[in-house]
């Protein structure tokens, strides 16, 4: 076998072995030992409607029933932004997951991932519908003309469907949600409006 030929193989190994050897080693500059990959709130676990869902890479397929053909789908659907929600410095993400349950429907809920030293913390879903059209959301913090703190408010927009209507029918009917999550339950509550119109 040609010498040089040998030499360069040998190279060629010793590289890849250092590689594989070193690369956990390696980090991101300015990257702090606290902080969390933003892509691990895709691999954490929620609660859908009292079931706990764990996302892998933001996709989760379970039996409905054990045995069953029919499949409990959940999916992140995104529209994600983020807010500290809990006061403790450190950016939390909301977001919007979808689940299938082997029928027509396609729900859809808002969800909210806590930034921890330890990593992600999913929450409960709080359901926003079935079959409708998500636009945006944003956070509604100040306080109101009677007093009312809005602090850490989350404001879901999307489009719906009159009762009247069909669900086959495409939603047009534009409808908010106010809700906060309780980071000691994990849940959300909705925030009502008052008669003028505010949250509280």
């Amino acid at each position: 076998m040609n010498k040089k030929y040998l030499i360069g193989v040998i190279a060629i190994l010793v590289a890849v072995v250092l590689i594989v050897v070193l690369k956990p080693a390696f980090r991101k500059e300015g990257v702090e030992d606290n902080e969390v990959s933003v892509k691990d709130y895709k691999n954490t676990s929620y609660k859908i409607e009292g079931q706990s869902i764990l996302l892998t890479y933001g996709f989760s397929e379970i039996e409905s029933v054990l045995g069953s053909a029919s499949k409990i789908v959940t999916r992140y659907f995104g529209n994600e932004i983020k807010h500290d929600l809990n006061d403790d410095g450190r950016e939390d993400i909301i977001f919007i997951l979808t689940q299938e349950r082997g029928g027509s429907g396609q729900f859809f809920y808002a969800v909210a991932a806590l930034n921890t030293p330890a990593g992600y913390v999913g929450s409960d879903g709080y359901l926003l519908g079935d079959r409708i059209l998500p636009q945006s959301i944003s956070i509604d913090e100040g306080i109101t003309t009677r007093g009312t703190n809005r602090k850490n408010v989350i404001v879901v927009n999307f489009a719906t469907r009159m009762l009247s209507e069909p669900m086959t029918s495409v939603p047009s009917v534009n409808k908010s949600v106010w809700i906060k999550l309780d980071s000691t339950t994990m849940q959300f509550g909705e925030v009502v409006s008052d008669f003028e119109g505010e949250s509280r």
